[in-house]
């Protein structure tokens, strides 16, 4: 029942009526991944995402979990789809990383006496610099080629600022005009892919409306789970006649940052970049978007740059959304294996295009007693055009 076909199963079983959602019913699904690995494998073309979504939107309607567990999933949604209240953790986060204290708490051994998800989230967060504010608009460099909305995402947006500038900074050199609305608020991915389906489609419309009033010719995304959502709104809202018609020409607009800049000849030099560097396909860039060649094509660009192609590449590393939280045995046990693969690469850095996996492949590596820096692949491409190296 673990197996695709086994969970479809149980929603054909569960929508006749012969299968109650019981527990153990409602585990198979917390279970999957939901890496859509399995769609591009289908001889059959079963669009299993949706499925999976819709069911899980249908556990959350109608099945009660235990009190822990509704409390765990309550305080994740109060926290990581609201940039501003991740601002506002950013400096007591960050004094607690400056000033040894998280050295020396991780030494005591003291996290082993938390539960697993809390132990998580602690070993996921990412080292915290200053914040790096991207301006609402951005000209571009040169002859104006395109005006582009950039989607700022959550936890990057506030945990991974340096993303968003370097994406910035390349669209730019690359003749874009940038627009990144400040009233832009969480996409929704990751409270779709939990089935938090009714909080989604409200922050579907305010992303909509946002950017309408942007007015720009192309949407870009840079995080890959926020990317794949973005371009289903056009089916999240198609019920909803007053955005309907809107969602599907939203969608129609978004492109993953690799892809606007591999559709665009390129203006801007590259300069060398004398590194080693295995590139990890994120699941909903690679299954979900059906983008693998773009990023491979982009850093290939970076004269001396060395690519190195990762084992099993197809295989989620973990991440997953919101996975490596509330399933953290399984979540570690990828993120391990993952990390097993990577080593012998002796890779100078690692380069993914989603914040979730950058996260996870950072904590899976320092388990294994190495600082590998992993970084965005936007970074090496805004690095070669800056000359300043990474």
């Amino acid at each position: 029942m673990d197996s695709p076909r086994g969970r479809i199963h149980l929603i054909k079983t569960a929508t006749e009526g012969t299968s109650q959602i019981t527990p153990t019913w409602v585990r198979h699904f917390d279970t999957c991944l939901g890496c859509m690995a399995c769609m591009p494998a289908c001889p059959s073309g079963v669009d299993y995402g949706k499925l999976l979504e819709d069911t899980r939107a249908q556990i959350e309607r109608l099945h009660s979990r235990s009190t822990f567990e509704k409390l765990y999933r309550a305080m994740i949604f109060a926290l990581f789809p609201h940039p501003r209240r991740l601002r506002l953790l950013r400096w007591p986060l960050r004094a607690y990383q400056k000033t040894g204290v998280q050295t020396l708490l991780r030494k005591s051994g003291v996290f082993r006496l938390l539960p697993k998800r809390l132990r998580a989230l602690e070993t996921l967060m990412p080292v915290l610099g200053r914040p790096e504010l991207v301006p609402e608009t951005t000209p571009a460099q040169g002859e104006k080629r395109l005006r582009v909305g950039l989607l700022l995402g959550c936890v990057q947006r506030e945990f991974l600022p340096q993303v968003n500038a370097a994406t910035v900074r390349v669209l730019s050199a690359e003749g874009c005009e940038v627009v990144a609305p400040k009233d832009q608020a969480c996409c929704g991915a990751l409270m779709v892919h939990a089935g938090e389906e009714h909080d989604a489609l409200a922050l579907a419309r305010r992303m909509i409306d946002s950017f309408e009033r942007a007015n720009v010719d192309l949407i870009v995304t840079n995080a890959a789970g926020c990317g794949s959502n973005v371009k289903e709104y056009g089916y999240l809202l198609r019920d909803d006649a007053n955005y309907a018609v809107r969602a599907q020409a939203f969608s129609a607009k978004c492109k993953d940052i690799s892809e606007v800049l591999c559709d665009l000849p390129p203006r801007a030099k590259r300069h060398p970049l004398r590194v080693r560097v295995a590139f990890h396909d994120s699941c909903h860039l690679n299954h979900a978007q059906g983008v693998r060649s773009q990023p491979r094509e982009l850093l290939a660009a970076i004269p001396g740059l060395e690519l190195a192609e990762i084992p099993e590449a197809a295989i989620c590393c973990g991440s997953a959304g919101i996975y490596n939280l509330v399933q953290p045995d399984a979540a570690t046990a990828l993120g391990d294996r993952k990390a097993e693969l990577i080593v012998p690469l002796q890779a100078d850095v690692i380069a993914t295009g989603n914040p979730g996996c950058l996260l996870q492949l950072q904590s899976s590596l320092a388990r294994h007693g190495h600082a590998t820096p992993v970084i965005h692949t936007i970074q090496l491409l805004d690095a070669a055009l800056s000359n300043k190296g990474l």
